[in-house]
C-alpha cells in the first residue's frame, strides 16, 4: 500500500468513526497509535511483551507533554471564561435593541441589528455556537413578531453565528496557530479585515434583498429621536471598551494573546458585576463551562498533534508534498482543490475536527506551494465557517433547528445564500491577498 493510499484510508476511517459517534480526541489518538505502529513496525512480535515494544508509545508520551507545555494554550480557557462571563452578563438584549435603533433607517434593520449583535458578541466572546443560542432566543422571536419571513430570519442568525470563528479573539485561530506553529497575534491581526469584509457582505445582502422584496423584512413604523439613540448607544460602550482593551493590547504589542485574555477576564468580571449579573452561581457556571470546553479542545489538539507526528513517520506528508511538485500545481489550483475538499469534509465533520485532521496532511503541501501560512490560516477558518452551515452536521443548523422547531432542510435552505457569500469572500481574499497580509505587515513594521 502506497503512502497516498494510506492517507486516503486514514481520512475515510476517521470520517466513519466520527459518524459512528466515537469521541474525536480518542479517535485521533487511536489512529495515531495505529498508523504510527505501522510506521515503526519491525516484524512479527515473538511474545506479548514485544507487542508493546514499539516507539509509538514513547512518542505518544513525549508528544503529549510537549504540546501541553505550550504557553499559548493557556489563552484558550481564559478567552472561553471571558466569553461565558459576558454571555451571562445579560447585555446582549440591550446590545441588540441599541443596534436596531442605530440601523432603524436601513432596509432589513432588525436583520442587520441581529447580524451586528452576532459580530459584536462574537468579538467579545469567541465562543462558537453561543451567539446562535442567544440570538435564537432574542432576535428570532423579535423578527417573527415584526413580520419577517421565518426562513430569512433563520438564515441571518445562522450566518451571524459563524462570525465568532474568524473575528478575534477566535478560539479557532488559536487552535490553527498551535497546529501550524505560527504567531497567534499575527493571526488575530490578519483576521480583522476579512471579518469586517464578511460582515459588510452579509449586511449588504440583507439590505438589498429587503429593499427588493419588502415582504421578507417589513419596515417598522417606529421612530426614535436622536437623544433616544444616544441614550441607547451607552449600552454599546462596555462591550466596545472590553473589545478595545483586549484586542488593542495585542495589536499595540503591549500584551501576548494569553496576557490579553487575562485582561479580558478581568474586564468581563467587572462588566458582569456592574450589570449586577455576577454572583457565585453565574461565576461557577462560567468557570465550569470554560473548563469543560477547554479540556475538550486541548484534548483534541493533543490528539491532532500526535497524529501529525505519527503520520510524519509514515512519510505521508512528504509524499503529498512531492505530489504537488510532480503535478506542478499552481497555488490557485491547489487552493481550489483544498476548498472543494474542505466543503466536502464540512458536510460530515464539525470545524475543529476538520482543521485538526487535515493540518498534518495539508500544511506540508501548502508550504511546498509557497503559500503564506498566516494567509492560509484565515482561508481555512473561513472555510470552517462554511462548515457550520453545511448539512448534514452543520452545528449552527442543528442549534437553530432545535430552538425554532423548523425543519432542518428549511433551515439549511435559509442559510444557503450566506454559504455562497462566504464562498465569494474566499474568492476575494484569493484575488486580493493584501486584505489579509497588509495589516500584518503594517503592524510588525
Amino acid at each position: 500500500m502506497s503512502d497516498p493510499q494510506v492517507a486516503i484510508l486514514m481520512l475515510c476511517l476517521f470520517i466513519v468513526l466520527v459518524l459512528l459517534g466515537f469521541p474525536i480526541a480518542f479517535t485521533l489518538i487511536a489512529m495515531g497509535v495505529a498508523f504510527g505502529y505501522f510506521a515503526y513496525y519491525s516484524g512479527a512480535p515473538e511474545s506479548i511483551a514485544d507487542i508493546f515494544n514499539n516507539n509509538i508509545f514513547y512518542l505518544l508520551n513525549q508528544n503529549t507533554y510537549s504540546v501541553m507545555e505550550n504557553d499559548t494554550l493557556v489563552a484558550i480557557p481564559l478567552f472561553l471564561f471571558m466569553g461565558y462571563v459576558v454571555e451571562r452578563a445579560n447585555i446582549v438584549n440591550r446590545l441588540f435593541f441599541s443596534l436596531y435603533q442605530a440601523a432603524q433607517n436601513l432596509p432589513g434593520s432588525l436583520g442587520i441589528a441581529a447580524l451586528l449583535t452576532c459580530a459584536v458578541f462574537s468579538t467579545a466572546s469567541g465562543i462558537v455556537g453561543a451567539v446562535v443560542t442567544l440570538m435564537g432566543l432574542l432576535a428570532y422571536p423579535a423578527m417573527n413578531k415584526a413580520g419577517y419571513d421565518k426562513s430569512f430570519a433563520a438564515g441571518i442568525i445562522c450566518a451571524g453565528g459563524t462570525l465568532g470563528i474568524l473575528i478575534p479573539p477566535s478560539i479557532m485561530l488559536i487552535v490553527y496557530g498551535v497546529l501550524a506553529q505560527v504567531s497567534i497575534s499575527r493571526l488575530f491581526i490578519a483576521g480583522v479585515l476579512p471579518g469586517i469584509m464578511i460582515i459588510l457582505i452579509f449586511m449588504s445582502y440583507i439590505a438589498i434583498r429587503s429593499k427588493l422584496n419588502p415582504s421578507l423584512a417589513p419596515k417598522q413604523n417606529v421612530s426614535y429621536t436622536f437623544f433616544e439613540k444616544i441614550k441607547a448607544a451607552r449600552n454599546l460602550l462596555p462591550v466596545v471598551a472590553l473589545i478595545f482593551f483586549v484586542l488593542g493590547s495585542i495589536y499595540g504589542g503591549y500584551a501576548t494573546p494569553t496576557e490579553a485574555a487575562t485582561i479580558g477576564v478581568i474586564g468581563a468580571l467587572i462588566l458582569a458585576w456592574s450589570s449586577k449579573s455576577l454572583n457565585f452561581k453565574s461565576f461557577m457556571d462560567s468557570l465550569m463551562g470554560a473548563v469543560k470546553t477547554s479540556c475538550m479542545i486541548n484534548f483534541i489538539i493533543v490528539g491532532a498533534a500526535f497524529l501529525s507526528v505519527a503520520m510524519g513517520y509514515t512519510g505521508i506528508p512528504k509524499q503529498l508534498g512531492q505530489i504537488v511538485n510532480d503535478f506542478e500545481l499552481s497555488q490557485l489550483s491547489l487552493l481550489a482543490i483544498l476548498t472543494i475538499l474542505y466543503i466536502f469534509l464540512g458536510c460530515f465533520l464539525e470545524g475543529t475536527s476538520m482543521m485538526v485532521l487535515t493540518a498534518s496532511v495539508v500544511l506540508p503541501m501548502v508550504q511546498t506551494a509557497g503559500i503564506d501560512l498566516i494567509w492560509f490560516g484565515i482561508f481555512t477558518v473561513i472555510v470552517v465557517e462554511m462548515a457550520q452551515i453545511t448539512p448534514p452536521v452543520g452545528f449552527n443548523l442543528f442549534v437553530l433547528q432545535g430552538m425554532t422547531g423548523r425543519d432542518i432542510l428549511k433551515v439549511t435552505k435559509a442559510a444557503l445564500p450566506f454559504f455562497f457569500l462566504m464562498l465569494l469572500s474566499i474568492v476575494i481574499i484569493v484575488i486580493f491577498p493584501q486584505i489579509v497580509t497588509a495589516p500584518v505587515n503594517f503592524m510588525i513594521q
